[in-house]
């Protein structure tokens, strides 16, 4: 049976204090009775706060190539990365993750009894994640937000695209399609579609758990998902395809909540449905995650991203339909 040596490939930008977590989980990684072989590529993307001290630290401990090289965005520096790593099979990671203990042993087995190509897996928040994050976490993955279209083999959006805060694959692939596209959010969709289209062999690793720490603030959580709404129409235009009613749900949520909100002018019990939806997270989101406070933050949240995502969308839409302008590949 072929072994494997895997080259996780990080893209950072102005991250030290993150990157700290992460080469420690990396530097914890269970093996098994024959070791894994394995490296790390640290790739700085431009930082004026850069992470060399930090992977020095480290280099006892993990195999670690760092570079520094100018800002071109994370598709360019994971591209770099590859092209200076030494491993077969790439793993890519986000640098606000953290790896479960046992996910290169959870990969490796899953890579070679199946033969996967391309592997995807899932993201949640560590029991030592903020209130806040755990909230951001729930809204991101819970099915009453996002159908569970990140962390499920099969969800309300229909075929598994893995993303790249948790991806790997063949090092060949990537070079043969060449590397991630030049946009920013919504790359690594584009990428695993173009994965598809060479058929090749998806899996998807349940036990491969990243822990992701996501944004620390409500302000910084809707910009994110207002990108990615504005990412969707782009990869809605290019791969028609790939489009899934699940995707025009929070623009759908967005409009109804503008006509609830107004209706109360008249009617002051039109606001019952979105109170409904925030009871439905509110108890949802506690269960999950044991803590009330977390689901009273998960609400705030769920709305956050639906409205957020759904403004995107909205947005890019009017610019694109109805005045002609092409769709944003870098927002």
């Amino acid at each position: 049976m072929q072994k494997h040596k895997y080259s996780f490939v990080i893209p950072v930008y102005n991250r030290p204090d993150e990157v700290t977590e992460l080469l420690d989980s990396i530097a914890e990684l269970h093996s098994t009775d024959e070791e894994i072989d394995f490296e790390v590529v640290i790739v700085e993307d431009g930082s004026t706060v850069p992470c060399k001290d930090v992977a020095d630290r480290y280099a006892d401990k993990v195999a670690i190539q760092y570079f520094m090289k100018e800002k071109a965005g994370p598709s360019a520096a994971r591209e770099y990365g590859v092209a200076n790593a030494s491993g077969d099979y790439i793993i890519f990671t986000d640098s606000d993750c953290i790896l479960e203990p046992n996910y290169l042993v959870e990969v490796n087995k899953a890579v070679l009894a199946e033969n996967l190509d391309v592997y995807g897996g899932p993201d949640n928040a560590h029991r030592t994640f903020s209130n806040m994050q755990k909230a951001t976490n729930y809204a991101m993955t819970s099915f009453f937000t996002t159908g569970g279209i990140r962390n499920k083999k099969k969800s309300l959006g229909g075929k598994y695209y893995p993303r790249s805060f948790n991806l790997g694959l063949r090092k060949e692939l990537f070079q043969q399609i060449g590397g991630f596209p030049p946009i920013h959010p919504g790359e690594d969709i584009e990428f695993t579609i173009k994965l598809f289209e060479l058929n090749c062999k998806v899996g998807f690793i349940p036990n491969a758990i990243v822990f992701h720490k996501r944004r620390t603030s409500f302000a910084k959580f809707f910009r994110q998902v207002y990108k990615f709404g504005c990412a969707r129409i782009y990869l809605n235009r290019k791969f028609p395809e790939t489009k899934k009613l699940v995707y025009y749900l929070p623009a759908a949520f967005t409009a109804f909540t503008a006509l609830f909100l107004l209706s109360t002018i008249v009617c002051k019990w039109a606001i019952t449905p979105l109170l409904l939806y925030a009871l439905l997270v509110l108890i949802d989101a506690t269960l999950r995650n044991r803590s009330i406070v977390i689901g009273a933050m998960s609400i705030i949240a769920s709305f956050i991203q639906l409205l957020g995502y759904g403004s995107g969308f909205i947005k890019e839409s009017i610019c694109t339909i109805i005045l002609g302008k092409e769709p944003s590949i870098n927002v």
